[in-house]
């Protein structure tokens, strides 16, 4: 048996699966009014509206693995937006609460 193929044979496939595999960073979403994002917002994060999340996300994130953080005023609505897209099979996805929880949990200054 040849040496190089018995090793080349596993490496590519090691290969293979660590160029498939995935390792985005967490999506951050806010998912208040438009009103209250133009008041104030955590710069480079979405803005999606709960109601329009699902549609939205399956458009910008089609991969149902992606790690996804809601926030909004209370996590009110952000709990209502994790419930749908959870509905709608993305597996990765949690309510960070406020938008200053969100701040907090990410070391951010107001």
């Amino acid at each position: 048996m040849n040496i190089k193929a018995f090793f080349r044979t596993p490496l590519l496939v090691l290969c293979t699966l660590l160029s498939t595999t995935s390792y985005a960073e967490t999506v951050w979403i806010d998912v208040r009014s438009a009103v209250e994002y133009s008041l104030d917002h955590i710069e480079g994060d979405l803005r999606i509206a709960h109601t329009d999340i699902v549609q939205r996300m399956h458009q910008l994130q089609p991969d149902l693995n992606t790690d996804i953080r809601l926030y909004c005023r209370s996590g009110g609505r952000a709990g209502k937006a994790m419930a749908a897209l959870k509905e709608a099979g993305y597996k990765q996805v949690s309510n960070a609460g406020s938008i200053n929880h969100a701040r907090q949990e990410r070391g951010l200054n107001q």
